[in-house]
């Protein structure tokens, strides 16, 4: 009795993490495609979760903000399978995977739990608080690309995300002045 319950147990948790190749900008393609081939194969019991690690960017067009997803790791997805011969065929034949990343060619490595716990929070991370497409720094040198400064160069010495603005210190007739400015206005150099 205790050999059967061992044998269970052991093939109850094979599942590993697995990084999975995919057409750029397909990544959601492949997560739909690989789950469809699961189901009509009937192998939902050899996988586990299929991620496409994104998170989501602030972005700030014509003065109004709008949050997009971006994918973190173009052109990658993460499975969570039983590595054998069918699954592997499976993932392998579907449409817009071009392979598995890393081991032998059809022997891939899984990559470690605490990687994809990594990846999890930074997703988790992305969603709580999104991250603003274009990241400002202080003492950065922009250049002014609208508006009564235009073509004029300037460091920065504040950030608004909330307002998604910037005070830039212009140089001005030999003089420095500081100049609010909305993120579209200027761009780096």
């Amino acid at each position: 009795m205790s050999d059967v319950q061992t044998t269970s147990a052991t093939a109850a948790s094979p599942l590993r993490w697995y990084v999975v190749h995919a057409y750029s900008g397909m990544e959601k393609a492949v997560e739909r495609n690989l789950r469809e081939r699961i189901d009509r194969a009937g192998m939902q019991a050899s996988f586990g979760r299929i991620l496409v690690p994104t998170e989501e960017v602030v972005e700030v067009k014509n003065g109004k903000k709008s949050v997009t997803e971006r994918r973190f790791f173009p052109g990658y997805v993460l499975v969570e399978m039983v590595m054998d011969d069918d699954t592997w065929h499976l993932v392998k034949n579907t449409s817009k995977v071009t392979g598995f990343v890393g081991g032998a060619k059809n022997r891939p490595v899984p990559i470690s739990e605490d990687e994809v716990m990594k990846i999890v929070n930074q997703m988790q991370q992305g969603i709580e608080k999104p991250r603003h497409k274009v990241e400002w720094e202080v003492g950065e040198v922009v250049r002014v690309k609208e508006g009564p400064f235009t073509d004029f160069n300037g460091t920065i010495e504040e950030v608004n995300y909330d307002k998604s603005k910037l005070r830039v210190s212009v140089t001005i007739f030999g003089r420095a002045t500081p100049v609010e400015l909305d993120f579209h206005q200027v761009e780096k150099i």
